[in-house]
């Protein structure tokens, strides 16, 4: 099999994460679906990627998060040339925050 060939995504899988209510519900599910590292792995990149969204150079984005530069080199890729993923979620946090402080 070409391993280039991508296998259908899990449509289900994402709906079920939408239908999520608030952040104690999202961390008990990814707390069933993930092992221990693969949570740590996830929520490491996504503290390099904020980190590389503020500007943070490579050496203290290591420092603080412990991360390889081949993680942070790779992060830094993903917020370059990815899907937009994570500036479509730094917006809408942005969004949020703005918001409860008007509150």
């Amino acid at each position: 099999m070409n391993k280039h060939i991508r296998k259908p995504r899990n449509v289900d899988m994402y709906k079920a994460i939408l239908t999520l209510k608030d952040t104690d519900e999202l961390m008990k599910f990814f707390d069933d679906l993930c092992t221990v590292t693969e949570l740590q792995a996830m929520e490491q990149r996504y503290q390099v990627a904020v980190l590389l969204d503020k500007g943070l150079i490579y050496n203290d984005i290591l420092e603080q998060t412990g991360a390889s530069s081949a993680t942070i080199s790779r992060v830094n890729r993903s917020l370059q040339y990815g899907a937009d993923g994570y500036g479509i979620a730094f917006a809408r946090l942005k969004e949020l925050g703005e918001s409860e402080e008007e509150k």
